[in-house]
């Protein structure tokens, strides 16, 4: 399989998963009632299946990574060849901002805007160290075959257990930029929860290694 067919198979799976984040949270929105906890209930849910049905697709084609952070690390364990590196990363990038343009363009509001969410602070930072340290923990640790429901069910509780709703992937926070609605964060905030994600892959790498 060409690299190419590779990248499409990225930028179609993030593309999917975050059309999933922010138009769950968007109707969430809407029919919560202004309770929050129910609206995180239900974005939840949404994104849990999604992303494990999304990886169950993908997976035979791209590994099914959606996510720069995952690729990386993928790449300096040569299970992705570096010269793929940077492809994989401008599908997964390309396919967050067109799946929060598709969300946006489904529930009639404007496709093209920015999030004026604004989620920063050293508890933020710190929560996405974690949860993106433990995707990177559970991906590397995961028995053949269950990547998929072990990766969708940690998403899911990291949800409740970070203090950051646990995005843990820098091409979630690139495409939540594109929509000013529930699962948004704005691009001020961006650059602090990439670095955080990008300095917990390396953490969830190491410690594989060291127990290993």
């Amino acid at each position: 399989m060409t690299v190419w067919r590779k990248a499409l198979a990225e930028l179609l799976g993030t593309a999917g998963l975050l059309c999933a984040v922010v138009g769950s949270g968007i109707m969430a929105e809407r029919l919560a009632g202004g309770n929050v906890a129910m609206a995180l209930l239900a974005n939840t849910l949404a994104t849990v299946f999604a992303l494990y049905v999304l990886i169950e697709v993908f997976a035979p084609l791209s590994g099914a990574h959606f996510n720069p952070a995952v690729s990386a690390v993928m790449a300096l364990r040569r299970e992705l060849p570096l010269s793929d590196l940077a492809i994989y990363i401008g599908a997964q990038l390309l396919g967050a901002m067109l799946g929060a343009w598709l969300a946006n363009a489904m529930f009639d509001l404007n496709i093209f805007q920015w999030s004026s969410k604004l989620r920063a602070g050293q508890g933020q930072w710190l929560a996405e160290v974690v949860a993106t340290a433990g995707l990177v923990l559970v991906i590397l640790r995961s028995p053949a075959g269950k990547a998929p429901a072990l990766v969708a069910c940690y998403i899911g509780a990291a949800y409740w257990f970070t203090a950051s709703t646990s995005f843990a992937n820098p091409a979630a926070v690139f495409g939540r930029m594109f929509s000013d609605s529930f699962a948004g964060i704005s691009p001020s905030s961006a650059l602090g929860f990439t670095a955080a994600e990008l300095l917990g892959a390396g953490l969830g790498a190491a410690v594989h290694r060291f127990i290993r």
